[in-house]
């Protein structure tokens, strides 16, 4: 794996947990000459984890549309900043760009981003692992509701496969480099050719 993008909140949180696992990620990234892909700003978890990537001598590229520029701060430090249209562009751009993507605690952002490259997982779009930092069991309640849904019968079981848990960067990132995409029977581009 060459790049990983990062999903996260442009607030630290409540608990001190959020802010080390967001170091401790980035430290492991740079440690493993991984470049980290993200939104590109300044603040938040999103800013601690780029600035200790950069400071442990690692890459870092930003994607923002510019529309974001006045609320979001931008790393004016990043090995590479990509500005785009608006979020559709910059999701799109951080997928392509990326091997592998990790969710750390966040917000609807974070949610939304999650949930959209799992939807591509899903349809085949791609088939890169996606990994769940579950820091404090953050993302605990959110696990449970996908759990649900495939109780439910919403979602098919071997979707459950579609994404990793571990509570410790080290661990999710050995479970990204072994990871092989379930076989679902659904490839988005053969859909679009019929």
């Amino acid at each position: 794996m060459n790049r990983i993008c990062v999903y996260s909140g442009s607030n630290l949180g409540n608990k001190p947990e959020y802010k080390k696992c967001a170091l401790q990620l980035g430290e492991i990234l740079a440690q493993n000459k991984i470049e980290l892909v993200y939104g590109g700003s300044n603040v938040g978890l999103m800013g601690k984890l780029s600035n200790q990537v950069l400071k442990n001598n690692g890459q870092a590229t930003g994607v923002m549309p510019k529309g974001l520029f006045p609320k979001e701060i931008v790393n004016t430090n990043l090995t590479r900043f990509i500005e785009v249209v608006d979020m559709h562009e910059r999701k799109k751009k951080m997928a392509d760009l990326s091997d592998g993507f990790i969710a750390l605690p966040g917000g609807v952002g974070t949610y939304e981003e999650l949930f959209e490259i799992l939807s591509w997982a899903q349809l085949r779009i791609h088939s890169k692992p996606v990994g769940i930092l579950n820091v404090a069991h953050f993302f605990d309640p959110l696990i449970d509701m996908i759990v649900k849904a495939i109780q439910e019968g919403f979602m098919n079981q071997s979707n459950e496969k579609l994404f990793l848990v571990d509570t410790d960067p080290n661990s999710l990132l050995d479970k990204m480099k072994a990871y092989s995409p379930p076989n679902l029977g659904i490839k988005w581009r053969e859909l679009q050719e019929k």
